[in-house]
């Protein structure tokens, strides 16, 4: 009799292996060895870059030329081609509002602005300059270590067109806030990125982390030039 219950229960613990090896078994085998899935986003992603490199050679590349008759200059016998300086007394965003260029532009672009009691004239505020990265505190007091940089330089602009255009144009163009001016330190030695792009030659990331008004330029230009 013992040995036939033996019997019966080593036979139950057979089957019950057997059944949870076949339950088991493969939850098992998939934390072992797990099927490895792509990611949802990375065909997008491919197919959005070859698109845009696509998109690239459709691109018009127009070689400058110098035009005569640029001078920006406002003094007394010169040509003012692009109006006086920062000029309120423009069609461009921003115009009649009271407030010259260089102010709209500090004002929209710096964090923690403080105009004291002026409406427009901005007296502090924080940079993060778009070329080091480092954060500078703008004082009025010390308004020329932040220099506003046209991202297309208006001699360029002369150069590919805007030398056609008429004065009211230009100077909303030279006073376009949104589109055209970016505060940035002043330095002893200018990027190259405000001298203008240079046509036939393409963008590396090198040339793009050190130029951080490239993608910029190259919008804007489509909407001016």
């Amino acid at each position: 009799m013992r040995t036939r219950t033996k019997v019966v229960l080593v036979a139950l613990v057979c089957v019950l292996v057997v059944v949870a090896g076949y339950l088991v078994g493969p939850a098992v085998g998939r934390l072992m060895h797990p099927t490895p899935t792509a990611s949802p986003t990375s065909s997008q992603e491919r197919d959005a870059s070859v698109q845009a490199l696509s998109s690239l050679e459709t691109v018009l590349v127009r070689t400058r030329t110098k035009v005569a008759g640029y001078d920006r200059s406002c003094s007394p016998g010169h040509g003012c081609v692009f109006g006086p300086a920062w000029s309120d007394d423009t069609t461009a965003a921003g115009g009649h509002n009271g407030c010259d260029t260089r102010n709209d532009v500090l004002a929209g672009q710096l964090q923690d602005v403080d105009k004291g009691t002026s409406r427009c004239v901005v007296q502090a505020g924080t940079l993060d300059d778009p070329y080091s990265g480092a954060r500078i505190e703008f004082r009025k007091a010390q308004a020329d270590e932040v220099q506003i940089d046209h991202v297309v330089p208006l001699a360029y602009a002369w150069d590919m067109g805007a030398s056609a255009w008429t004065l009211e144009a230009r100077m909303a163009f030279a006073n376009d806030e949104p589109s055209t001016s970016w505060p940035s330190r002043r330095r002893p030695t200018r990027p190259r990125a405000i001298k203008g792009p240079r046509p036939g030659r393409r963008a590396t990331s090198r040339t793009a982390a050190s130029t951080p008004f490239a993608g910029s330029a190259s919008c804007r230009r489509t909407d001016w030039l």
